[in-house]
């Protein structure tokens, strides 16, 4: 069934619907007709007003729970009232101002995204999200650490002074001088180069016979370097900050739905997959509920939008995800502001 356009109904239901929708997004909970006589002011029975809210339900944008419950806004319902009703109310300055904070923390560009993403999270009172930009560390220093017999520790310094550990499995017979001649080597080479830049220089090398070392710290180099390889081809790309924020008054008497709304975040990449949709454009995405398949059993939202570097290109992506029943005319403005800022940020 197609989502009727805001113009087809008449001024009583759409009055009528505006009021069952801010009521619920306000409180969680249905909304009888008495309460609708309240809100409106419109001189009509609560008889009439029910007359009303099933004609809304017939058109699929009310719902009921029960028989003796009030009503309720649908997904299709909600889609209806972002995309034609909705009036949107702009972050207040010291909202904007707790956001640009964030957004200055020094640091590696992870940390000052977490803590935007976090502040976000704060002020919607939904979990934050970020797609943190595909970049390309540029190597400083690389050091190996023994951890035991079998094991040792890769230290990687990029040039943004970040740094990274990975416990890697040591080749059979490896001295603590290989580990350092091996860390000592590929930290005189590989300096100022990416990770994919330095995979293909050591493979240059080691085919022409180039490098000078023993074969211990050869095939530990080799390792090093492609475990290193293949950790940023499979580096996580999504930041997740304030999922306690999701558990609420209401979400206790429904802890079915949270459950699977925080497994939905355990599965990042998923999640992450949703967000890449929202790349295209420089609009906001408002994704709601069932309209996803993977929020359908959870009943979410997720509020997204696109965020350029200084070249123009899309280099990430932020937004929430709450219940449906979230603040869209407070939310939307904000995620709005903080794209603003990261875009900011990343040029």
């Amino acid at each position: 069934m197609a989502t009727p356009p805001v113009t087809e109904l008449t001024d009583r239901a759409r009055d009528i619907f505006r009021a069952v929708v801010d009521s619920y997004l306000a409180s969680g909970t249905p909304v009888g007709s008495k309460t609708i006589a309240q809100l409106t002011g419109l001189s009509l029975s609560p008889a009439s007003i029910r007359g009303v809210m099933g004609e809304l339900e017939g058109l699929g944008l009310l719902a009921s729970p029960h028989t003796s419950a009030g009503r309720m806004p649908t997904d299709r319902g909600l889609r209806l009232f972002v995309d034609g009703m909705m009036q949107a109310m702009e972050p207040s300055f010291e909202e904007r101002q707790t956001i640009e904070a964030r957004a200055g923390v020094g640091g590696p560009v992870e940390e000052a995204l977490a803590a935007t993403t976090l502040a976000l999270s704060g002020l919607s009172a939904c979990a934050g999200l970020v797609m943190v930009p595909k970049r390309e560390l540029r190597l400083r220093q690389i050091a190996f650490v023994a951890l035991s017999p079998e094991q040792a520790l890769a230290v990687l310094v990029s040039e943004d002074g970040s740094v990274e550990n990975r416990v890697i499995a040591l080749p059979k017979g490896m001295s603590p001088s290989a580990l350092v001649e091996a860390g000592n080597y590929m930290s005189a080479t590989l300096g100022g180069l990416t990770l994919a830049e330095a995979r293909t220089r050591i493979d240059r090398e080691m085919a022409d016979g180039q490098a000078a070392l023993d074969g211990a710290a050869r095939a530990l180099v080799e390792r090093g370097i492609a475990v290193w390889s293949e950790d940023a081809d499979r580096r996580p790309v999504l930041i997740v900050r304030g999922q306690g924020r999701l558990i609420d008054a209401a979400a206790a008497a429904d802890l079915d739905r949270v459950r699977d709304l925080l497994d939905d975040l355990e599965g990042k990449q998923e999640v992450a997959s949703l967000l890449d949709s929202a790349r295209a454009g420089d609009s906001t995405r408002i994704f709601i509920g069932a309209e996803t398949k993977l929020f359908a059993l959870s009943g979410s939202s997720v509020i997204a939008r696109p965020f350029r570097g200084l070249d123009g290109r899309v280099v990430g992506v932020v937004g929430v995800i709450g219940p449906t029943r979230l603040n869209y005319a407070r939310v939307v403005p904000m995620v709005d502001f903080t794209a603003a800022t990261l875009a900011r940020l990343m040029g």
